[in-house]
């Protein structure tokens, strides 16, 4: 069964950096492509960052480009997404995802979620 599990929001300052992880269970990251969303107060979930089965190669949204970084430890089953720079547009829940197969991670429709923690970002 798989499951996955956020931690690190929190509420930051403008400017501020979090950083999020994902304990993922029940998978093996070689073999899933792995994403972060986001969802912000009366606003639809978007994707921001994920990586794929196959390669190393990420992709990010592009109001995060250069200020976010979505990464993996195959080992500890773990992904974060580490956050820079953060503005207050970034602040809503974030979700990690995790959906079987190789292929684009940015194309693809994520089976299994996680609750999600919240990220706050206000002086």
């Amino acid at each position: 069964q798989v499951q996955l599990v956020e931690s690190g929001g929190d509420l930051v300052q403008p400017g501020g950096s979090l950083r999020l992880s994902c304990a993922a269970s029940g998978v093996n990251l070689e073999y899933y492509s792995m994403a972060w969303f986001r969802q912000a107060p009366g606003k639809d979930r978007e994707a921001v960052s994920c990586i794929s089965s196959s390669d190393d190669s990420p992709w990010h949204l592009y109001s995060v480009l250069g200020r976010f970084t979505i990464s993996r430890d195959i080992a500890r089953k773990m992904v974060y997404l580490q956050m820079n720079s953060l503005k207050p547009e970034d602040t809503g829940v974030y979700y990690c995802a995790a959906d079987l197969g190789i292929g684009s991670c940015s194309t693809r429709n994520y089976e299994h979620w996680g609750q999600g923690t919240q990220v706050t970002v206000s002086s």
